[in-house]
């Protein structure tokens, strides 16, 4: 009986090491194994893919028979491409169920060390942030800023009968992520998956940041465009004058924010721009999915800007997806109610603005 089991467990091993035996005659496994540029099939350049595989090493669902690499590059192709399963189990010479279950396993473990990449910065950082905030702004005046804000909107194909709850104010129906990143477009917070239908400032108004009072630091402050209200309690936030400005105090200052707020429409420029394939249509995937791989692609983002690793945004492809200032004006008066007491932050904006204004040196 014991020799029949022996027997049998290396049946199972040689069959299952046949099965999951590298082929390295496939192009694209070909390509990783032997050393080539990644970038172009995988959308990550080699030193950012090694760095994402080490980040899932503890994870014990991926890399099941095929290996942790193997699983990653056929994600990754499968994200890059926004081709089918079946196209990608043609390139990779591997089932069609295996290359799905591929997908959700890996989706699942990107997700998983989100906390550890998206991250509010230690105190050293902040400072450095704070610096890097106003060198973009060009004034000494923005160096308590703590992040830019904004929310980025992401087509989708709509659950059936809530259609009208995901059709935004551009008309198109899409998912919402709430973004804060850092001077250098890298995220500090998103909070994903309200329906488009949601007016930017009761999506901040459900976050979690917002609702437990996580960040800005006292002293510090976040920057957004005229779809927030000016407020300071429970996080606070400081906005553009509303147009017409009242003289050259508010003009200087709205120009100077306005450059240093740019920074997160970049950065969803760039996350849309590596993720093309996938961003330039809409996501037919169930919401929570959908959600997933949003969040996905926005710790792929910060691994990049950890690892230097950057694409160019191609602003042509994304206008009608993000925000603009000048539609925003018209909601301000229900942006302010909905998000209460905002006085205490007209004084500081107005604090901002004049030493936005002050002589230098």
């Amino acid at each position: 009986m014991r020799r029949r089991l022996v027997l049998l467990a290396a049946f199972e091993q040689n069959t299952r090491g046949a099965y999951c035996q590298l082929n390295l005659h496939v192009p694209l496994l070909r390509l990783y194994f032997g050393g080539g540029d990644t970038k172009a099939d995988f959308r990550l350049a080699r030193v950012t893919l090694n760095q994402l595989v080490a980040a899932l090493e503890e994870d014990r669902t991926i890399g099941m028979g095929w290996g942790k690499t193997v699983e990653v590059l056929v994600f990754l192709y499968w994200l890059a491409s926004a081709t089918s399963y079946r196209v990608v189990s043609e390139a990779f010479g591997i089932p069609r169920q295996t290359v799905n279950d591929m997908v959700h396993r890996v989706s699942k473990g990107i997700h998983g060390i989100l906390p550890q990449i998206i991250r509010f910065p230690t105190g050293q950082e902040l400072e450095m942030m704070g610096a890097g905030f106003a060198c973009l702004a060009g004034s000494p005046a923005f160096q308590r800023t703590a992040g830019s804000i904004d929310v980025c909107h992401i087509r989708v194909v709509p659950p059936a009968g809530e259609s009208q709850d995901y059709l935004n104010r551009k008309l198109f129906f899409s998912l919402q992520m709430q973004a804060v990143c850092d001077h250098r477009g890298k995220f500090l917070n998103v909070f994903t998956g309200y329906p488009g239908s949601v007016h930017d400032a009761q999506v901040l108004k459900c976050s979690d940041m917002y609702v437990h009072r996580q960040y800005p630091p006292q002293g510090w402050f976040l920057i957004g465009d005229g779809g927030y209200p000016c407020i300071q309690d429970p996080i606070t936030l400081i906005t553009p004058y509303r147009e017409p400005v009242q003289g050259p105090v508010q003009a200087r200052y709205n120009g100077q924010l306005s450059r240093a707020r740019g920074v997160v429409e970049r950065a969803f420029r760039v996350m849309k721009t590596r993720w093309r394939s996938i961003f330039l249509k809409a996501l037919e995937f169930q919401i929570p999915f959908a959600i997933k791989l949003i969040n996905c692609c926005a710790v792929l983002h910060n691994l990049c800007i950890n690892n230097e690793d950057l694409v160019d945004p191609d602003v042509s492809d994304h206008d009608d997806d993000d925000d603009d200032d000048d539609d925003d004006y018209d909601y301000i008066s229900e942006a302010e109610q909905d998000c209460g007491n905002h006085g205490s932050a007209d004084e500081l904006r107005a604090q901002v603005a004049a030493a936005a204004s002050a002589p230098v040196g």
